[in-house]
């Protein structure tokens, strides 16, 4: 007779899934997003080995945590010539690719910095290269050329949700609305729309804030993406959009439990 398989537990806080983290068995499922710092990280691997189902996925989980990780598994639909710079190795490369190319004023993006402010001009990837040799532009971060007047797309996707607003800001290329920018609601296209889903499916994000870069050339670019963003700007309401993501944590428990 076989034997009956214990009822996976569902936990939702992240205070039982640090208690009961070593008693948890393959097939139990946290629901929400773990709070593990930033030298806890290997835990989600961790988590994963042990066939613990976490939702959201640990995959999307961890790209929101690094920019540098999104620029590596992501880079194809970024900028052309976006790379994740982790070492000095890294950054002679990073140097004899740009100067091969003739790219002149580049972006750096710190890998665990949001809303902007860990976004810098440099005038090229000489500066880069000094500063970051000298100790004053820690390791890891992004390097990606700088686009200039380019458009700036946050596209919010909660399941069959979604809205997608322009941010600009007229004294200063970072259009976050944190630094400054202003937002008006607009249309995405249907290949935008097919860019977001693959990103998003490519990162197991079952929701997601999206950051598209739309270039002069009309070529639109992902810049980045988020499980979680601040919505100061876009139409839906705080209420609303804890009712979206309930929603779709409760269709997630039911899919588990016809499983």
């Amino acid at each position: 007779m076989a034997t009956p398989q214990p009822t996976p537990r569902i936990i939702t806080e992240n205070r039982i899934l640090r208690q009961e983290f070593h008693q948890l068995q393959r097939g139990d499922i946290f629901i929400g997003r773990v709070r593990f710092k930033a030298t806890e990280e290997h835990l989600l691997l961790d988590l994963v080995e042990r066939g613990i189902i976490l939702f959201p996925s640990a995959l999307s989980q961890q790209l929101c945590r690094s920019k540098t990780f999104q620029a590596r598994v992501f880079g194809a639909d970024m900028l052309p010539h976006t790379v994740a710079v982790h070492d000095q190795h890294d950054m002679l490369e990073t140097v004899n690719l740009y100067q091969q190319h003739g790219i002149g004023r580049v972006v750096t993006k710190h890998d665990r910095k949001n809303a902007g402010m860990g976004i810098l001009l440099w005038h090229d990837v000489e500066e880069v290269f000094t500063h970051a040799t000298l100790g004053s532009l820690p390791f890891p971060f992004v390097v990606q050329p700088f686009a200039d007047n380019c458009r700036d797309i946050r596209v919010v996707v909660l399941g069959d949700y979604i809205e997608s607003y322009s941010r600009r800001n007229p004294h200063n290329f970072r259009n976050n609305l944190h630094c400054g920018g202003q937002s008006s609601p607009c249309d995405i296209t249907g290949e935008q729309l097919l860019l977001c889903q693959r990103v998003m499916k490519r990162g197991k994000f079952p929701y997601a804030h999206i950051d598209l870069m739309v270039l002069e050339t009309g070529e639109t670019r992902l810049a980045e993406i988020n499980l979680r963003g601040g919505i100061k700007g876009a139409r839906i309401s705080p209420a609303e959009y804890l009712r979206q993501i309930t929603k779709i944590q409760r269709d997630f428990r039911a899919t588990r439990k016809n499983a």
